[in-house]
């Protein structure tokens, strides 16, 4: 479901808990693949998408647009990733490379020896994006969100986003040819 597509939200800010199901089922597991590529710590990215859909239910009111509920919902969460990066030293930020995939049941053994190898490559060199740099990236080619919904998401300018995407693909681009 896309965001453009209809949304319970309308039904979610009277309290209604199917309203809230629903949005959840859709939103959780894309936003903790979100919370985790910034975070890389299993509890602390869970404890962080708990945290940004308390805080939805909480402020829900304040939305005015429904059919931007999803770009909202992120941007709860890229503040909550702040919070935590600020209350951490460089080094405490914890980096973990799991071995758990969830193996295609078509694919062949090459064809996920390969895709592991690639994933592991991309994630690699994601890692050594600055934060800003990661997040344009994963929110753009990840989550597909438009530069309007990344700058509402990081409160930032549109043309900040541009030039944080700019440099992000060409940090990106650099990294892979040293590889």
């Amino acid at each position: 479901m896309s965001e453009r597509e209809q949304l319970p939200v309308a039904d979610a800010r009277t309290g209604n808990a199917e309203a809230w199901n629903a949005l959840f089922k859709r939103y959780q597991l894309p936003l903790y693949s979100y919370v985790f590529e910034l975070l890389h710590d299993e509890q602390t990215s869970l404890d962080v998408v708990q945290e940004a859909f308390i805080n939805a239910a909480r402020h829900i009111g304040g939305l005015r647009q429904d059919d931007k509920f999803g770009s909202w919902l992120f941007g709860i969460a890229h503040q909550k990733c702040l919070q935590r990066w600020r209350n951490m030293r460089p080094e405490e930020i914890p980096i973990d490379q799991s071995d758990d995939d969830y193996p295609d049941a078509v694919a062949g053994p090459e064809e996920l020896l390969i895709r592991k190898e690639q994933e592991a490559a991309f994630v690699k060199i994601l890692e050594q994006l600055a934060p800003v740099h990661r997040s344009v990236l994963l929110l753009h080619f990840i989550e597909d969100f438009s530069l309007e919904e990344i700058a509402a998401v990081t409160e930032s300018p549109v043309g900040t986003v541009k030039s944080r995407l700019h440099y992000a693909k060409k940090a990106f681009k650099k990294r892979l040819e040293e590889t």
